[in-house]
């Protein structure tokens, strides 16, 4: 490293000095903690993010957001060239260099670049994005500075969605091929696809109820705002927690209404109606609805998944190409889910570890790759083959109805973003497919009914007593505990039970499912007596749900 870029970086970390003692780590969501620890780690992931652009010689995004985090926490993840999440191996660099003290950032830089043999005469470019949290702000200034203390390009996109920087990194990795590197390009590429898709449903003109949005005060509702005009007047969308009052992510978002089945403060549902949620940074969605009896129904990852991953298989027999789909879950999707899509739609399902950067490199083993968190956070990714065989089809197709098939998966293309799940291109993927389908929110819930079921969590001295296989299924360590877990799972009709260390905190995961609600409760209840005793529950024994 040239001595002046490392005077110059010393010289300004100082003005961002860690906190002695603070220790992060980087994960699938990259660093998330309570904003007043993060100033220096922003400026040192502004450090980072330039010698990835110049190992890679592409442009490298960092995203200031802690998604569905609350208000006062923030974090920042790093974008790879493809709009893809940061490699694994670089998750290390990541952590190393935000624990470093002081007196070690030098050493901790130099062993980057010597590791990866990085030419710090190479040119550098970083795109820089935030949410509409109250330090996101400040802290994007601090990557700026990480980033200028190495004399390197950048462009601050300001206030974006996850996705929409996700995007923004692709476009100007791909010379525009993926689509405009601004906001506005995005916006135009996704309704252009949008309105196409929706123009050729029989439906288009009927009567449609609005849909209902919860933008959990966060970005989304902000990005939504804007794209409206756009997709008028084939949608009607109506805005809650949209930010101007209520603070982002509380009692409200999408991790709110998955994790507690109900519906989000400020928004109000009437029997029948459509509505969604976004998280804070705009990732997940999840749908829901009241029925006439007032009962809440939640239509998450899975249901997504299902909707999509069924519309595309019924076009793909119209133009009759063997592409190879899959679509990918996580142990925490509904049983109910994965018996629909492997006996009915005979649709391959795979299970991979949970994190959607697991999911993401599964499905890029498909022509088509349909992955979705039960969460709510997924995409679709489609191979270079499949995306060139169905555009030529367009044009080719040996019937009309094969060529407007073609065009419909022309469309869905255009419409997905592939870089990452995102809740605004995902809304628009899913109420196309219910124009074109005739589908009323409660038919879509109706294609499959989910198995009851129940997670919960046990607080422990060290979460690392237990280890997983199988896509985090079954447990190998502490011995003993899944022959106890298979006992308990004997007893209860429908049913099966998991566990898995949490990734951030000394809680082990419990996910339990059966044929009524009564009995999920009762086997997650009997797993977690199970943790408790054999790895080291803290506290009391946990006490059964009422």
């Amino acid at each position: 490293m040239r001595r002046m870029h490392l005077e110059a970086v010393l010289k300004s970390s100082v003005r961002h000095a860690k906190p002695a003692g603070l220790t992060l780590q980087y994960g699938t969501a990259g660093f998330r903690t309570k904003a007043e620890h993060l100033d220096h780690v922003m400026y040192r992931m502004g450090l980072l993010a330039v010698l990835r652009s110049k190992k890679t010689k592409s442009v490298i995004g960092v995203m200031v957001t802690a998604s569905h985090n609350p208000e006062e926490d923030n974090g920042v993840k790093l974008v790879d060239p493809m709009g893809e999440m940061l490699v694994q191996e670089w998750e290390v660099y990541a952590t190393n260099l935000a624990n470093a003290e002081e007196h070690e950032l030098q050493t901790a830089l130099t062993n980057i670049i010597k590791e990866e043999t990085i030419n710090m005469q190479d040119e550098s470019c970083v795109v820089i994005g935030r949410d509409t949290r109250p330090s996101s702000e400040n802290l994007s200034l601090a990557v700026i500075d990480g980033v200028t203390a190495f004399e390197s390009r950048y462009q601050d996109y300001g206030l974006v969605s996850t996705p929409q920087l996700h995007y923004i990194v692709c476009c100007r990795n791909t010379d525009g091929r993926y689509g405009e590197p601004t906001v506005e390009g995005y916006y135009q590429k996704l309704s252009k696809a949008f309105n196409d898709l929706v123009k050729q449903s029989p439906n288009s003109e009927a009567d449609k109820k609005s849909l209902s949005i919860d933008g959990a005060n966060g970005i989304g509702a902000l990005k939504i705002r804007e794209m409206e005009q756009h997709l008028q007047p084939l949608l009607s969308l109506l805005l809650f927690n949209d930010g101007s009052k209520g603070k982002l992510n509380h009692a409200c978002g999408a991790d709110y209404v998955k994790v507690l089945q109900k519906a989000p403060e400020g928004i109000d549902m009437k029997p029948g109606e459509r509505c969604c949620s976004f998280d804070g940074d705009a990732d997940r969605i999840v749908y829901y609805y009241k029925d006439n009896e007032h009962r809440f129904h939640l239509l998450d990852g899975d249901k997504i998944a299902t909707l999509i991953s069924t519309f595309i298989k019924e076009l793909l027999v119209k133009v009759d190409l063997t592409l190879n789909m899959g679509v990918v879950q996580t142990a925490y999707a509904n049983g109910s889910s994965t018996r629909y899509l492997e006996e009915i739609m005979k649709v391959p399902v795979y299970c991979a570890k949970t994190g959607v950067k697991h999911l993401h490199h599964k499905a890029q083993e498909f022509d088509i790759g349909v992955y979705f968190e039960a969460n709510g956070h997924g995409t679709v990714l489609f191979s270079k083959r499949a995306e060139e065989q169905i555009r030529q089809l367009v044009d080719t197709g040996t019937s009309e109805e094969s060529r407007k098939a073609a065009q419909m998966l022309k469309n869905v293309i255009d419409l997905i973003n592939q870089t990452v799940g995102d809740a605004i291109s995902d809304m628009l993927v899913i109420e196309a497919i219910l124009s074109l389908k005739g589908l009323s929110v409660e038919k879509w819930d109706e294609i499959y009914t989910d198995l009851p079921n129940r997670q919960l969590k046990v607080k422990v001295a060290d979460r690392r007593v237990i280890e997983t296989t199988n896509a985090e299924r079954r447990t190998i360590k502490p011995p003993g505990l899944q022959e106890n877990i298979d006992e308990i799972v004997k007893k209860y009709h429908m049913s099966r039970a998991f566990v898995r260390p949490s990734g951030t905190e000394d809680v082990v995961r419990v996910y339990a499912e059966a044929d009524t609600q009564e009995n999920a409760d009762a086997l997650a209840h009997e797993v977690c007596l199970a943790v408790f005793h054999r790895a080291g529950g803290v506290g009391d024994e946990p006490k059964p749900l009422r």
